[in-house]
């Protein structure tokens, strides 16, 4: 490990998402809320891949010649679906038990992924990608600014940056730890709204980063809809980013 970066990984975090291993792939278990979020999320990430290299919507692998970046992988549920657009992944999480799970599901789907245990700042200097993503992640870090700033020097010039968290709001506090941790399957003690940044606070450490923010939506759930795209950004957000070279 680089002695002179800022450690990432909140061993607390990482030893209760481990926890969870074995369960990930359950779209009924303690990560279903994942899986329903999956579908949009995916969307999103499309949507900012085909609009930055001015893909085809309708093509099958945009990414291919693509290498990715998934931080906070857990067992593969967004890894995955990025390999099978075509993408070269790469896909890294501080508990070894996930990254075993997420090993052992890939192999079982024919796909190639590169899975590491560990944080983004233990990755070699030379590691250079084209996409780097990280959903739901950054509010489990022991040091967000240090974080997003290890995800920026991952990044390629002319690359891509897309995270996702919760809002720090009465309405994430409600939805995500009074209903979802004790109705909603969210396992208790996954989150600590105290830890949920807002999106001037995601996009002020995006910024001092080296990186443009190109695009804020959030992510909302409906009775009538279930979890979509929307304006609303009180609950959860994606957030993309770009080398701020490339405002010029």
């Amino acid at each position: 490990m680089n002695a002179s970066t800022p450690d990432t990984i909140d061993p607390a975090e990482a030893a209760h998402f481990g926890a969870m291993a074995a369960d990930w792939w359950n779209p009924k278990g303690s990560s279903a809320m994942l899986h329903r979020l999956n579908p949009v999320r995916l969307r999103y990430i499309r949507g900012a891949v085909d609009g930055h290299w001015h893909g085809d919507p309708a093509g099958l692998k945009p990414l291919a010649g693509r290498r990715v970046l998934d931080v906070g992988c857990g067992a593969g549920l967004l890894a995955e679906p990025l390999a099978r657009l075509g993408a070269s992944v790469t896909a890294i999480d501080a508990a070894p038990e996930n990254i075993a799970v997420a090993r052992a599901h890939a192999e079982g789907q024919g796909l190639a992924i590169d899975y590491r245990v560990g944080g983004v700042e233990e990755m070699d200097e030379v590691d250079a990608f084209d996409l780097v993503t990280s959903l739901e992640v950054i509010e489990h870090v022991a040091d967000p600014a240090a974080f997003v700033a290890e995800l920026a020097r991952r990044l390629a010039p002319g690359g891509l940056m897309v995270l996702s968290t919760p809002n720090r709001t009465p309405m994430s506090r409600l939805a995500l730890i009074a209903v979802g941790e004790s109705v909603g399957g969210i396992p208790k003690g996954t989150h600590d709204w105290h830890k949920f940044l807002t999106p001037e606070e995601l996009a002020g450490l995006v910024e001092a980063a080296g990186l443009r923010v190109a695009d804020v939506t959030g992510l909302s759930f409906g009775p009538g809809r279930g979890f979509h795209l929307s304006d609303n950004k009180a609950m959860d957000y994606l957030l993309t980013a770009v080398p701020a070279a490339a405002a010029e």
